[in-house]
């Protein structure tokens, strides 16, 4: 059920770049806009995202000592507080940062870019309130309504585009996010009301608060740096012509998407079995769980991947090609996309480490190795774009984000002694091997491509590389294949049980 939420909510992402492909192309507007998205964004996954990966820890935790009700409401009140606080420093100040960050951006460029950023930073206390109610259903296991009130934020989005985008351009964008964020909260909070979690006469004791934000904030800054990457890229591609910028967003966000639905779906089911198992010391079962989840990512991540830049132009032509967004565009898109493969690869399986590293309370670790690929990313985006244009945007994040991943499985490594096993590396063996026979696949399906449409190729070269993936599977015995297909057949004998008890 998670993974089917978290595929929507996915769907709704791409729903909403569609919608803004097909009013704003590669246009000025678009690019201002998701130019603009970029240090709002930063902050808003500073919040969420740090929230839930230093809170789930401590959650788990107090709840041991009983303590979490007061943990809960000791944080939803700060994080409110320091919250508004960052949303008057961002509006106040974004009319002086956008004009540093984007140079290149003038007249109407430049004043939509500025504006949008102030109501995105007037989203920031509605965010950092979402962030800790969005952590406490996690830390209890309850990751769907945290996925639903994402799709809350998305839905009202896109709604906000079909309705005003005509009358006010990008703008509209921004005010549906503001809307889905203040929808979104009341959500959490009925949510949250029934489970008797409020205390509303607490006061909040900030020596207590404080011990938590120093794990927090190392954890935060870490999250934080592929948003800051994201900054780089977009600075540099602003340098470039028009539609750059709209170019590398939106091949960032599709190459990702496998990592969006499958990584991070498997690293948040994980995480908390990660914490239980480290706050009782049953370090075997954390080292379970850890090489677990890098064997069940490397066996959906591969394939993805590897399908999804052989279709590449098939499948930006079906998801954006229409509108303003022209064929030119599709070809700039779909170039940059392929450079980004080794970014979405190597951060996939980054996912788990960091988790582990974040239960072993060595946030800062990673917050160093972070800080660092900020500086490597740079570097690499000045050497490429020199030496081969905009491509050496995505060129340096697949090469940044392979320097983080082995630094990151370096340090875990030394801290739990050795993950992979023998098996497990034969096992990641015969997976590569079945990826490259689907690629095969795929490929020779594409010779006869003129005999259909678009999308009923895509469909029939999804379906042909599934089904050759699956048989690879059972043909070089990958025992994950068969796990899942024994798990498949448990449920539904389970669920055929309590048919007949019924």
């Amino acid at each position: 059920m998670f993974i089917l939420f978290t595929l929507l909510l996915k769907i709704s992402g791409l729903l909403r770049d569609m919608v803004v492909a097909y009013y704003f192309g590669d246009t000025y507007q678009a690019d201002a806009y998701l130019a603009a998205f970029i240090i709002p964004n930063m902050i808003f996954l500073f919040l969420t995202t740090g929230m839930k990966n230093a809170f789930v820890p401590s959650y788990v935790e107090a709840k041991e000592k009983g303590g979490e009700t007061i943990l809960f409401n000791q944080l939803w009140k700060a994080t409110g507080m320091i919250s508004l606080v960052l949303a008057f420093i961002g509006i106040l100040f974004s009319p002086v940062v956008i004009p540093i960050i984007y140079p290149n951006f003038q007249g109407a460029a430049m004043t939509l870019a500025i504006h949008t950023t102030m109501i995105f930073m007037g989203c920031i206390m509605f965010v950092g309130l979402n962030a800790v109610f969005e952590a406490y259903l996690d830390a209890e296991s309850k990751y769907i309504f945290s996925v639903i009130s994402q799709i809350i934020v998305l839905g009202t989005m896109i709604s906000a585009a079909i309705l005003l985008a005509s009358e006010i351009g990008p703008y509209a964008l921004a005010i549906g996010y503001l809307i889905g964020t203040i929808v979104s909260l009341l959500f959490k909070i009925i949510l949250v009301y029934r489970h008797q979690m409020f205390q509303l006469a607490t006061k909040v004791n900030w020596k207590e608060v404080r011990a938590f934000f120093v794990i927090f904030i190392p954890v935060a800054i870490t999250v934080m740096v592929g948003q800051v990457n994201l900054a780089v890229d977009n600075i540099f591609a602003s340098y470039f012509k028009e539609g750059v910028v709209t170019y590398v967003n939106y091949a960032k966000n599709l190459v990702h998407f496998p990592q969006a639905i499958f990584a991070v779906t498997i690293g948040t089911i994980t995480f908390p079995l990660l914490a239980k198992s480290y706050a009782k010391k049953k370090m075997v079962q954390f080292n379970n769980h850890l090489e677990q989840g890098l064997m069940v990512i490397s066996y959906v991540i591969f394939p993805a991947i590897v399908g999804m830049m052989v279709l590449m132009p098939s499948i930006i032509r079906l998801l954006f090609e229409r509108g303003a967004f022209t064929a030119e565009a599709t070809n700039g898109t779909a170039v940059v996309a392929y450079y980004y493969a080794g970014s979405v690869l190597f951060f996939s399986l980054a996912v788990i480490v960091n988790n582990g590293l974040y239960t072993l309370k060595k946030g800062h670790m990673l917050m160093m190795i972070g800080l660092g690929s900020i500086l490597l990313n740079l570097l690499c985006n000045w050497l490429f774009t020199s030496w081969i244009g905009y491509i050496g945007i995505p060129l340096a994040s697949s090469v940044v984000g392979l320097c983080y991943a082995i630094c990151c499985y370096g340090i875990l490594s030394k801290q739990v002694g050795g993950i992979f096993t023998k098996p497990s590396i034969i096992e990641i063996g015969k997976m590569i091997l079945a990826v490259l026979i689907m690629a095969g696949a795929i490929v020779l399906v594409g010779e006869i491509r003129a005999f259909f449409t678009n999308s009923l190729y895509l469909i029939f070269a999804i379906f042909v590389g599934i089904v050759i993936y699956a048989l690879c599977s059972y043909i070089l015995k990958i025992q994950l294949f068969y796990f899942l297909l024994k798990y498949r057949k448990k449920q539904d004998h389970n669920r055929s049980m309590l048919e007949e008890e019924s």
